[in-house]
């Protein structure tokens, strides 16, 4: 188990890095993708993919995979939160 508690959807993040006084509409012309497409992002209905992060990381200056390791965290906790089932370790 990850001892991470709760780690943000990139969207919540993301959202933090688009200037106050620029709109979704603004950002999604400026990263070339649907309003839709980042307003999904935005709400964590939807992953970052290997090409969102791609995106991302020239528009806001930052490494592509900063994107994608938010997004396997979040993943990855969120599936904990659901896993039950017991996996017996694999004998040596």
């Amino acid at each position: 188990m990850s001892n991470m508690h709760n780690p943000p959807h990139p969207g919540h993040v993301l959202r933090e890095w688009i200037p106050e006084n620029m709109s979704v509409t603004a950002a999604a012309k400026a990263l070339k993708i649907s309003r839709v497409s980042l307003s999904k992002i935005l709400n964590a209905n939807t992953n970052i993919s290997a090409e969102m992060a791609i995106r991302l990381s020239q528009w806001l200056g930052t490494s592509s995979e900063v994107w994608l390791s938010m997004q396997v965290k979040y993943d990855l906790w969120q599936a904990e939160q659901k896993t039950t089932v017991h996996i017996e370790r694999l004998a040596a």
